[in-house]
């Protein structure tokens, strides 16, 4: 929120006026005036909400379409000379064919220039290509072939490291299901295979390619590693990246990418527990959390947001919060139910802020329908967990009969996978059992001793089981069933 408030700020008075003008031209009076109040008021967020006369998730919609909109605005006024460039390489043939040759190799010079600066290495390769051409009778006809066969590798390595950061976040999602050490391997491979395209030549946009990756590797693969001595510090990358997104603000991918190295920075602090750096960047994140989700899977995992935030606010016993949110946060999100990873980390973020909201009956049926569009047999205990968070909810309605019915089913489904590999998931289910069927007299001393054996047992790998706050709240809860 507050890097929204700086922006505005920063706006100049044109492009503040432009903006202004768009929005109420357009019937958006409220953005309108939001965008006047961050402007010209120093007003907290609940007397903004005062000003307005509108409700918290009213509120979070009106921020997140201003963002939106300035987004817009500024990159349409960034795009415009890009644009301009494109339509320039687009007409070469025109030049070639009604200019004198000296005329049309110094405009081919002059765009060769430009497209350096914006580093477009496709279009490079058709100026390469044609000033080639053009002095095919000329000693530098072997400098330009030369150019032009260097940048037709390198648009092949820049197309090459963006479908390995595609098939690495695919990857990754599938491994957050499986926790499978042969998926572990992958990744890594995935992430030296990276390595080695980046070392091919000095470029910004690989480095920042790899540093998608590389981030993400060492926050969330390889979390224990020990650091390289020639490992470049993740702050030093961060800061590096920074940079070049200053010294080429025209381009519009690093525009886009600035959101991914919000959430990496994000993600950096609290990796290493340092909240207070952490929260600076969650009000952004958060707020472009539907953008991050339905556009961003290419360059990054943005599931993990997800559970994130819930960690976040459980740390901050702020756990209630999440549900009155969504309806801004998601009003306009359509989940893409082919990506299983991210669809189940949508549904069960969605279902664990009905629960932690005390909407169990709503928490349940998010579930459900996840359990009936979706086939988790290929991932047993992602699907066992779900389960069990399924269980959880009919506990607290006091539902026995499909609390019953589900419970065989997990019990059926642990024996399969082998108690050993399950200790967690048998300890939940006691504990569930207890709230349920033990009658009133020592039940919360009961389920507190097993709720202490649940914290300390080792969680190997991700763990939906994680997201649900095991304190005296949740003892409190369970001890009011049965």
């Amino acid at each position: 929120m507050a890097k929204l408030k700086n922006i505005i700020k920063q706006l100049s008075l044109d492009d503040y006026q432009a903006i202004y003008g768009s929005l109420m031209s357009s019937n958006a009076e409220k953005s309108a005036y939001l965008l006047k109040f961050m402007r010209e008021k120093q007003l907290s967020d609940n007397k903004i909400m005062e000003e307005l006369d509108v409700n918290t998730n009213a509120y979070y919609t009106l921020r997140s379409r201003l963002n939106q909109k300035i987004e817009e605005y500024l990159l349409q006024q960034m795009e415009s000379p890009r644009t301009d460039l494109l339509k320039k390489v687009a007409n070469i043939n025109e030049i070639i064919f009604t200019k004198k040759r000296a005329i049309a190799v110094a405009t081919l010079k002059k765009l060769e220039k430009e497209l350096l600066d914006y580093d477009l290495s496709n279009e490079l390769t058709i100026i390469y290509k044609t000033l080639k051409k053009l002095h095919i009778n000329s000693p530098d006809y072997f400098s330009y072939s030369q150019s032009y066969n260097k940048h037709v590798a390198y648009m092949l390595a820049i197309d090459k490291a963006e479908d390995l950061l595609a098939e690495y976040f695919r990857k990754y999602g599938l491994y957050t299901l499986s926790g499978s050490d042969i998926e572990k391997l992958e990744l890594t491979l995935l992430n030296r295979e990276m390595d080695n395209v980046c070392r091919l030549y000095q470029s910004h946009r690989l480095y920042v390619y790899q540093n998608c990756m590389s981030i993400f590797h060492r926050l969330f693969v390889e979390s224990t590693e020990s650091m390289n001595d020639d490992q470049e510090p993740i702050e030093d990358i961060l800061a590096n990246v920074e940079k070049i997104f200053t010294q080429y603000y025209q381009d519009s991918i690093y525009f886009h990418l600035k959101l991914v190295f919000e959430f990496l920075k994000l993600e950096y602090y609290n990796h290493y527990k340092v909240y207070k750096k952490a929260e600076k960047y969650f009000d952004e994140v958060n707020d472009a959390a539907s953008t991050l989700l339905t556009n961003y899977s290419l360059y990054t995992y943005p599931a993990q947001f997800l559970y994130t935030k819930i960690n976040r606010h459980m740390r901050m016993d702020a756990e209630t919060q999440m549900y009155e949110e969504n309806e801004g946060l998601f009003q306009d999100y359509e989940a893409d139910v082919q990506d299983l990873p991210r669809y189940m980390a949508y549904v069960v973020y969605r279902a664990l802020s009905c629960y932690y909201a005390k909407r169990y009956d709503e928490a349940s049926r998010w579930i459900n329908n996840l359990l009936n569009e979706m086939s988790l047999k290929k991932y047993p205990y992602a699907q066992l967990e779900v389960k069990l968070l399924l269980a959880l909810q009919y506990c607290l309605m006091s539902d026995y009969e499909l609390f019953s019915q589900l419970l065989n089913s997990i019990q059926r489904q642990i024996r399969i996978l082998g108690k050993d590999s399950c200790d967690r998931m048998l300890l939940f289910t006691k504990i569930l059992k207890t709230s349920l069927y033990d009658s009133k007299t020592g039940k919360a001393a009961k389920i507190r001793v097993l709720v202490d054996k649940f914290n300390k047992t080792e969680n190997r790998n991700f763990s939906i089981l994680s997201l649900v706050k095991m304190d005296e709240g949740f003892v409190n809860r369970l001890t009011q069933q049965g």
